[in-house]
């Protein structure tokens, strides 16, 4: 159902203000994922933010299922907050784009508290390989649709060192959240070290 997609980029615009910058990728046999950057309107700080836009076309299906419903089902976009200005996070769109293909590629349903490995930096010279996906309804409010479509969530992304990561598969997601609290860590730094894992 093609029709989410203006909707939920209206509520993106909404949220974040005009998208200053979008790109579109397609991958074979999947449905075209654009990323779009917004660094002006709405947000503030210095801050830019990535936010996909075509994961949600479908719901997402568990990989169990042998025949998936096109219907109901999870549906969710991604959202990464960065600060402008440190490295050159632009180049974080056909990564980003890769990880919302992946619930039609290889069958995930991304939630919060999962990893995604991006399989390499997620910009030239990132610390980050892959990120973790946080609670949403912070920074964009979900979608209600019309039953019986769940509704859109807006995940947040944070972005996790090799190291981080490696912490987080033993400990889980809310212990290397509760690290990154207690280390005072800026997660939307771009150049941010590993927080002490001791």
């Amino acid at each position: 159902m093609a029709d989410v997609l203006p909707l939920v980029e209206a509520r993106l615009r909404s949220a974040l203000g005009e998208p200053d910058a979008r790109a579109a990728v397609t991958f074979l046999g999947t449905d075209r994922i654009e990323v779009l950057r917004f660094s002006g309107g709405a947000t503030t700080e210095g801050i830019v933010r990535y936010a996909t836009l075509g994961m949600s076309a479908r719901p997402m299906a568990d990989p169990t299922v042998v025949v998936a419903d096109p219907v109901a089902g999870p549906r969710a976009e991604l959202v990464l907050s960065v600060r402008a200005g440190v490295a050159d996070t632009d180049k974080v769109l056909r990564p980003l784009a890769v990880l919302a293909a992946s619930p039609q590629v290889e069958g995930l349903v991304v939630a919060p508290g999962a990893s995604l490995d991006v399989g390499g930096p997620l910009w030239p010279g990132a610390p980050f390989t892959s990120v973790l996906v946080a609670e949403p309804g912070g920074l964009v409010e979900d979608l209600e649709l019309d039953a019986p479509l769940d509704p859109v969530r807006f995940l947040p992304l944070l972005p996790m060192t090799p190291n981080e990561a490696a912490w987080k598969r033993v400990h889980g997601a809310q212990a290397i959240q509760e690290r990154w609290l207690t280390g005072g860590t800026d997660l939307r730094d771009p150049a941010r070290k590993s927080v002490s894992l001791d």
